[in-house]
């Protein structure tokens, strides 16, 4: 019989973007992307969209330089085990869980993850914003396309600073069933895999949009791809400036994405806490 790590957890989403958090404020957990896929599995484990490790940045070597200024890292896992930059849906699940455990204190927080730092805020109605900084477009000067079964589009590459491929289609339904990630080419614009974002117009500042996440699939929800998708949308109004507010509906929900004049993304949507216990984690 294997050997079984019984560690403590919490069950959260933001919009229907599911999250296993794992408390690990020393450091002294050595979370294997094997244990996270396990965790992540919907049949054999808890079941999640990914995985937010909870740890003091001190105790993160290549991060440790932000301990002074952010007293918390989101060690963020994709469910297939891999490593992802930023996640805008954990990050307000993450600070809803500094704040709901007493890890915090203040409404203004300041996080580090992969992607830098991140200022956070604990609204009145209990929604957290996050400042995911500035959205940028990738290096590569080749325009990347997205291809589903025989219709292609063209796309906007975004970074947030996860990659992502921003469609605008007539219908949601037009990115099929998801279960295989669309093709996104040239494939030397996104080295590293890709978020793909559908997207319809509502109406004014209005969007709706389905998303295939680089390395978990269909979810109901992804914040970042919220920010791509307001980015890019904005950009298609040349009329647009100033700051601008965008609603995003994800299927898990609505978001709020404002561009504030200097350019930062503000993501704005709930995050809500659900289920806690211990897990034994294989190996």
């Amino acid at each position: 019989m294997a050997h079984l790590n019984e560690v403590p957890f919490v069950k959260g989403h933001g919009t229907a973007n599911d999250f296993v958090i794992i408390p690990d404020v020393d450091g002294r957990l050595d979370l294997t992307a094997e244990q996270v896929r396990w965790v992540c599995d919907r049949h054999r484990g808890i079941g999640a969209n990914g995985v937010l490790r909870v740890v003091r940045t001190e105790h993160v070597p290549e991060f440790a330089d932000f301990a002074a200024v952010a007293e918390y890292f989101m060690d963020y896992r994709n469910a297939d085990g891999s490593l992802a930059e930023m996640c805008g849906n954990g990050a307000r699940v993450f600070v809803r869980y500094l704040d709901a455990t007493g890890l915090v204190t203040d409404n203004d927080v300041t996080i580090a993850t992969r992607g830098g730092l991140r200022t956070t805020t604990i609204n009145s109605d209990r929604s957290v914003t996050i400042d995911m900084g500035n959205a940028s477009p990738p290096r590569a000067r080749a325009l990347p396309h997205v291809s589903v079964g025989d219709r292609t589009w063209p796309a906007t590459g975004v970074l947030v600073p996860n990659p992502h491929a921003v469609v605008f289609v007539d219908d949601l339904a037009d990115a099929g069933d998801l279960l295989t990630p669309p093709d996104v080419a040239p494939h030397d614009v996104f080295p590293d895999g890709v978020n793909v974002e559908f997207v319809v117009d509502r109406g004014p500042e209005h969007v709706a949009m389905r998303v295939h996440e680089r390395g978990v699939g269909e979810t109901l929800s992804c914040g970042t791809g919220a920010c791509a998708v307001a980015w890019a949308a904005r950009r298609r109004s040349a009329d647009v400036t100033g700051e601008t507010t965008w609603r995003v509906d994800v299927p898990g929900g609505t978001l709020h994405v404002t561009e504030t004049a200097s350019g930062s993304m503000l993501l704005t949507g709930p995050a809500e806490l659900v289920a806690r216990g211990t897990v034994l984690l294989p190996g």
